[in-house]
This record gives C-alpha cells, structure tokens and sequence, in this order.
C-alpha cells in the first residue's frame, strides 16, 4: 500500500515515499553502505561481535558488553529527548512523528526467545554481517536461522497477540 507523505499511518506495511526523491539512482544509496562498513569495523575493534565477550555478558563475567549497551541506551534517550523538546525534522524537512508503543506480554515473549538465541550462537542480529565479515563464515546459518524466524513471525503474525 503507498500512501502520501503528509498521512500517518502506523501499520508496518505503509510505504513511505517522497516524491522529490523518489528518482534516486542506486548510488545514491552508497551513504548506507559505507555507513554500514564503519558500523561494522567498530563493532569488530568494540569486541561487540566476539562470541567469547558476549558469553562474558551472558555469564556475568565482564561489565564490558553491559557498558556498550547501556552507552547505546542512554544516547538514543538523549537524542528521542532531544528530538522532542527541539522538534528536530529530517534532512528533507519533515517532521519527525513517534508513536506510542502499548505494552503486551507478547514483549514479554519475544525478549526472552530473543536472549536465548543470543546467548546460544553468541550473535545478534545487529553484528552478524560483520561477523561474516570477518570469516566466522559459521554465522551464516544464525542470518538463515534469523531470515527463518522473521518469516515464522509474519506469517503468524495476525493469529499472535499483539
């Protein structure tokens, strides 16, 4: 379904389009991309992808991966604040909507599959191409596994409670 820009919509499957832009070539998307190999070589010098730090984690061994997380946490409450109190819009001037979010046990859940699954391969999803990157060619079948479940979700999704 496409809608305008101007309507909010908070259904997942709403596609977003600005007309100015809608005419980009591919490489104009090349942003994303390096974007994504300095996000990854981060990951790789922070240890975030380490599959022995993140047993650490799950051991409550080292405060190491705790600390990266809560640094992520506390920046994207400051930079949601910051959004907020300055009405802050983005590049193309628009402005910037968040929608509530409802709890549910479903949350609950999820979480919990979630951690497990991270603390048995010792990969999330945020650094399993920069551990592929790095030759843990082992990992491709987490990114499989990860593909598998996203798939699971959302063809049960109508029948889960949300």
């Amino acid at each position: 379904m496409i809608k305008e820009r101007n309507e909010f919509n908070a259904d997942i499957d709403t596609i977003w389009i600005n007309k100015e832009n809608s005419q980009n070539k591919w490489y104009h998307q090349l942003k994303y991309l390096a974007a994504g190999i300095i996000f990854g070589i981060i990951f790789v010098k922070a240890e975030v992808i380490s599959w022995f730090r993140i047993q650490e984690m799950f051991r409550l061994q080292s405060f190491h991966m705790y600390g990266i997380i809560g640094s992520a946490v506390l920046v994207g409450m400051v930079s949601v604040w910051i959004i907020k109190k300055f009405n802050i819009k983005t590049i193309s001037g628009d402005p910037i909507t968040l929608a509530p979010k409802k709890f549910n046990k479903g949350q609950i859940y999820g979480g919990l599959i979630f951690g497990f699954g991270w603390a048995i391969t010792g990969a999330c999803p945020g650094p399993l191409f920069a551990q592929i990157g790095t030759g843990a060619l082992a990992v491709s079948i987490t990114l499989l596994s990860a593909v598998a479940g996203t798939w699971v979700y959302g063809y049960f999704k109508d029948k889960l409670p949300h």
